[in-house]
């Protein structure tokens, strides 16, 4: 038997007038997922546990059987051991988000924060802007390291885990109130501000319409992590297929083989067919049991808030993601079971995160069901199938 999860980040969501009081993933011309959810188990699972916030931190390691009251240390020591980076036991790992601010006359304080992701960035442009402020800010207590995107890595020498806001949780907000309280971290992004306002790539940005990304943001503090082995754990080979340092860091920990997949950016325009191709691939041709593909792109367009292009990832996640995957292990003779869900909600309506259950799909070639629901939040709920704890769900597909 052969395992598929496929994780569209962000997906789930809340009735949107414009779509007719639909949520865009009942909305979405999704003809795959329409087809296989009325031979699949439909649910809700519950992936973020009682009393943590919903990050796609938690909320993974949740889908990928790892309990995150027991292993979670923080998002950004995943990230770094994404990147290579050996971490000491007394390092604290901080996520160093590339961001964009209003670049007005107001003081660092007063500004908003517009874009978390400066308008999606590209990671050589990126590295060149950190490369300023590391020049300009690092010695031997703060250590700058270059990730993906406008998504970077600080190590604090002998830090503290400090509460640090994330920047899509106050997006079109004065960004003041939402520093950090330490002031070390505090002056690093003023003086961030300071180096990239006006460094020739904003200045180049600016001229054609983008937002520059003229500030870091520190956020996601945590110390080294310990994840148990995904094979010792639950006795198979396991492979992950993401854009995103995160991702690539829980696989890191759990010894699971990472792919690097082409033109795979996180973004709406990422590689689908390329993730799609190497995950057929590793189970098919290299013997793998079980593969994690994560698409970022439903999250990215939720945090912008743009009910259109969320809707498009959806539907690019149905059509050139799942629908090539099923075919190939279909077409196969390779028995299979295939689990289709998000990580947590990013609804558009408040732009971040939010911990209410999501709906899961999933199917097993050698057991089709015959049902009538459709594959959303609506139906996933009157199913009235419910998995209270989120990090079982990987032992509901290997069952």
């Amino acid at each position: 038997m052969k395992y598929i999860i496929i994780l569209g980040d962000g997906m789930a969501d809340r009735p949107i007038e414009a779509l007719g009081n639909k949520t865009p993933l009942e909305y979405a011309d999704t003809p795959t997922m329409d087809k296989l959810s009325k031979l699949s188990e439909v649910g809700l699972v519950h992936t973020i546990p009682e009393g943590m916030k919903p990050g796609s931190d938690t909320a993974n390691l949740s889908v990928i059987g790892y309990d995150p009251k027991k292993y979670y240390t923080g998002r950004s020591p995943l990230e770094a051991l994404s990147i290579g980076v050996d971490m000491k036991d007394t390092d604290v790992a901080i996520r160093c988000n590339i961001v964009t601010v209003s670049y007005d006359d107001k003081s660092y304080e007063e500004k908003t924060i517009i874009d978390h992701s400066a308008g999606e960035i590209s990671t050589e442009d990126a590295a060149v802007l950190l490369e300023a402020v590391k020049k300009e800010l690092e010695d031997d207590m703060f250590k700058y390291y270059v990730g993906t995107s406008y998504r970077h890595l600080t190590v604090w020498d002998k830090g503290q885990v400090t509460e640090l806001t994330p920047p899509h949780d106050v997006l079109g907000q004065v960004i003041g109130q939402h520093l950090p309280a330490q002031q070390q971290l505090r002056e690093m992004m003023k003086k961030s501000y300071d180096i990239l306002a006006n460094h020739p790539i904003n200045k180049a940005r600016m001229e054609k319409g983008l937002n520059p990304a003229n500030s870091i943001w520190f956020w996601g503090a945590g110390t080294k992590p310990c994840v148990t082995s995904f094979e010792e754990k639950n006795h198979k080979k396991g492979a992950m297929i993401s854009a995103v340092d995160l991702l690539k860091g829980i696989a890191v920990g759990a010894k699971m083989k990472v792919i690097e997949v082409e033109g795979a950016d996180g973004t709406l325009h990422t590689n689908y067919e390329g993730k799609a191709q190497a995950a057929a691939d590793v189970l098919l041709k290299e013997g793998y049991d079980f593969v994690y593909v994560h698409v970022e792109a439903p999250d990215e367009m939720g945090h912008q808030g743009s009910v259109e292009r969320k809707v498009q990832a959806i539907q690019y996640l149905d059509e050139r993601v799942i629908k090539p995957v099923y075919e190939q292990l279909k077409n196969s003779g390779e028995p299979f079971r295939m689990l289709v869900l998000p990580d947590h909600p990013t609804p558009i309506c408040v732009r971040t995160h939010t911990s209410e259950p999501v709906p899961y799909m999933l199917y097993d070639s050698m057991n089709e069901l015959d049902k009538t629901y459709n594959y959303n939040e609506k139906d996933a709920k009157d199913s009235g199938i419910y998995i209270a704890e989120g990090h079982t769900i990987i032992n509901h597909l290997f069952e």
